[in-house]
């Protein structure tokens, strides 16, 4: 028999019922489920709701079933619809009345609320520790490449000198700002919806701000309506982990077109790579592309949620139940994704000698011309004109910028002296890029700091 079953004289249809059910995907809230109707059990015995007996009863069969369930000698029933009835069903089996008294002055509504903000909280501390090491590894690379000379790209065109240092720091730049999001997502989710009942509260004396102190919830939520139908730390989730995913696929696209026989600046580790079951020299890099094609389910994920949410009225709606598969299925997605994609880039093998070799070609010291002609009077544009010209006799003539005389560089300018092969200098052209944030191996090495620093911040709390 159903726990909500007293107005109703006919069994649930077998496929309502599988349709209706939730357990085969939210029964990994059991922790999350267990550990808030402990936190109401116990105020419901302070506040003498029911008597602290009861309420100590029924913490210690809760008590019983968690650690049942992490044993794996529990078997959750889809007849209970959901992780919320299956637990006081089997509490309510185990230690009888006590068990019944559990829900005084709670819905399902506020309790699912609950548990899933429990869920992601744990889940985002469990993200973040994973974008932390894979800062490490970008950091551990960036310090050996502080001089490793490549050409940075606009419309993927060789456009002026970087480092290879320059290059990764820019990604762990981007996770810094996953690491800060996801922080702010779990802040402002961190209010405690239980007590906001099935949607205007309850008449019962409970103090909420104790229950909310208890699960570790900054305060309890301000509206009981918004309490039960709010969604946007979902949502909010959703939108970190689609940007986070579209920073690792950006990286696996550069990941993949690095390590392809055209630009061969990385070879990926024999352990990161596969083959082919008909080509025998092929080792194709498929970590970083299933890392390109699981973005797009994450997307999938808030695309699936934005929906259901779009026209919902308050309070709760059945749709919302579709808001867990998608949530579950992205953590699921993004925490596959980072350690593998962290291990790849670790074990990677650079290859600085073809990235100085690509930089060679291309121009792209062409700005520092510019530069340099400016520095020595010339306004920029005319200095960018004059250089334009340059760059065409180079290509008639076959010639690189610094291949080109003396003689050939004053007929486009006078002021071009001997020290212009020193400004033409890949490696001073890079080196020289001292501004903040530039690929200067001074500005390198800060920024490694920076980040090292804001790593250890975490990890010291």
């Amino acid at each position: 028999m159903k726990l909500w079953s007293g107005r109703f004289r006919k069994e649930t249809d077998a496929l309502v019922n599988d349709f209706n059910s939730s357990i085969p995907f939210d029964q990994r809230l059991y922790r999350e489920d267990i550990e808030g109707s402990m936190a109401h059990a116990s105020m419901l015995g302070e506040q003498g709701i029911i008597s602290c007996a009861d309420a100590e009863n029924i913490c210690t069969g809760l008590r019983g079933i968690l650690a049942d369930v992490e044993a794996g000698t529990i078997e959750f029933s889809a007849d209970n619809e959901d992780i919320h009835m299956n637990v006081e069903t089997i509490l309510t089996a185990r230690i009888g009345e006590a068990g019944k008294r559990l829900h005084t002055a709670r819905s399902r509504n506020d309790q699912v609320a609950l548990d899933f903000r429990l869920y992601l909280r744990r889940q985002i501390d469990e993200i973040v520790e994973q974008l932390l090491h894979f800062q490490k590894v970008l950091l551990q690379q960036a310090r050996q490449h502080t001089e490793t000379v490549m050409p940075g790209y606009t419309h993927l065109q060789r456009a002026q000198p970087i480092t290879f240092a320059h290059h990764l720091l820019a990604y762990a730049h981007m996770l810094c700002r996953d690491v800060t999001r996801l922080e702010d997502c779990r802040a402002r989710m961190n209010e405690c919806p239980l007590g906001s009942g099935a949607l205007a509260g309850t008449t019962y004396p409970i103090d909420r701000f104790a229950t909310a102190g208890e699960l570790g919830f900054d305060r309890p939520m301000g509206n009981s309506l918004d309490g039960v139908s709010d969604r946007d730390y979902a949502l909010e989730f959703l939108a970190a982990c689609s940007i986070l995913m579209m920073h690792l696929s950006r990286l696996a696209e550069e990941t993949i077109l690095w390590c392809s026989w055209e630009f061969k600046f990385i070879d990926l580790d024999d352990a990161y790579s596969t083959g082919s079951s008909i080509m025998p020299q092929k080792k194709n890099p498929d970590v970083a592309e299933l890392v390109r094609g699981k973005t797009g389910r994450v997307y999938g994920s808030l695309m699936s949620l934005l929906t259901a949410m779009k026209s919902l009225p308050l309070a709760y709606n059945k749709d919302m139940q579709e808001d867990k598969e998608p949530v579950f299925d992205a953590i699921d997605t993004v925490k596959l994704c980072i350690p593998v994609f962290a291990g790849m880039i670790e074990t990677m093998t650079v290859h600085p000698e073809n990235m100085r070799r690509a930089a060679g070609r291309g121009f792209i010291n062409a700005t520092d011309c510019a530069d340099y002609l400016t520095k020595k009077g010339m306004p920029f544009r005319d200095a960018y004109t004059a250089v334009g010209n340059l760059v065409y006799y180079c290509q008639e003539q076959g010639k690189t910028l610094e291949e080109l005389t003396l003689e050939e560089l004053q007929r486009t300018s006078p002021l071009f002296e001997t020290d212009v092969y020193e400004a033409l200098n890949l490696e001073n052209c890079a080196m020289s890029r001292a501004s903040f944030g530039g690929p200067a191996k001074a500005e390198a090495e800060r920024q490694i700091r920076e980040i090292e620093a804001f790593i250890q911040t975490r990890e010291n709390v």
